[in-house]
């Protein structure tokens, strides 16, 4: 067995604990094949310090979705600690949890992104934000909640009647939200491994769902959606949809591995990207490791190249 310790973190407070756990533990039995010094590691944020203190790990491979995982929180204190990691930094999870900022990093760096405008709850308070919407966007429009992952707090709303409903539960997980043209349209996903100065995207998967939306059930649930590896498109737009990931994750300061979603619209075949996820699923249903397979990389491979990503030395 190899000496290096390696400490696999995951659940925690966040409302995506329960999956964060299935990655985890997935990510654990797969480094455990490998032959690697692993634990894992409940995250409770009273005694993390300590417990690593204790543990002294050589590396700590993240696999927390959502607060404290992703959004530069857990980045902070290993950094700190001097215990390097898995996934992106302090600034590039901050902004890729947020999808508000996502939006204007999108937007200077040129990467096409659909039409937005953002809320505070304080506007909804004090101003009729269902009349403002309506006549800026036409339905359907995409309502999102700034800082959560799993599309969880996202509702696409079809009719009039159901937008203040939507604010309403938007605001329920944040003070600030997003409001989004609809793109109907496939839904795209690219892998991309690498850091600022050079990445390489993973075969694009389109995902499709027996109810058209892929929302949490669809992406946890087995047989809840299909991926469709590789997506099939052309290949000038394989290209296209491929570089335009790749500049989505160099602008948001991406490293290791993250995952950029796409729409791509029915009508002209125009991709948008929507958000980046720095600490994406590793579950058995989830569409990083289908397109590792998809590129001649075994899970525990891909688990094996994700350290060496974040510069794990055996």
């Amino acid at each position: 067995m190899m000496s290096n310790k390696i400490v696999v973190v995951m659940g925690g407070p966040s409302s995506e604990a329960e999956v964060s756990r299935r990655s985890g533990n997935a990510i654990l039995n797969a480094l455990k094949s490998k032959k690697y010094d692993v634990v894992g590691l409940e995250l409770v944020p009273d005694t993390f310090v300590d417990q690593l203190r204790e543990l002294k790990p050589d590396i700590v491979f993240n696999a927390l979705h959502g607060k404290f995982g992703e959004d530069g929180i857990i980045q902070g204190t290993l950094d700190m600690l001097g215990i390097p990691y898995t996934s992106s930094g302090v600034r590039a999870s901050a902004v890729t949890m947020d999808k508000v900022a996502t939006k204007h990093f999108f937007h200077a760096a040129g990467v096409p992104t659909p039409k937005y405008r953002t809320y505070f709850v304080f506007e909804y308070e004090r101003r009729n934000l269902v009349q403002e919407i309506l006549e800026e966007f036409s339905v359907p429009v995409v309502i999102k909640a700034s800082s959560q992952g799993s599309s969880i707090g996202v509702v696409i709303v079809n009719a009039p009647e159901e937008l203040d409903a939507a604010l309403k539960e938007a605001f329920k997980y944040d003070r600030e939200i997003l409001v989004e043209e609809f793109i109907k349209g496939r839904e795209l996903t690219v892998a991309v491994f690498g850091d600022e100065e050079k990445q390489e995207a993973l075969p694009i998967i389109e995902i499709t769902t027996a109810t058209g939306w892929y929302d949490y059930e669809n992406k946890y649930k087995v047989g809840g959606s299909q991926h469709i590896i590789p997506a099939p498109i052309a290949d000038e737009l394989t290209q296209q949809v491929q570089k335009i990931a790749c500049r989505a994750f160099a602008a948001c300061g991406c490293s290791g591995v993250a995952r950029v979603d796409f729409m791509l619209n029915t009508d002209d075949d125009k991709p948008y990207a929507i958000e980046v996820n720095t600490v994406p699923g590793m579950t058995e249903t989830s569409l990083v490791p289908d397109a590792g397979r998809a590129a001649g990389i075994e899970f525990p491979d891909l688990c094996q190249k994700i350290l060496q990503l974040a510069g794990f030395k055996e």
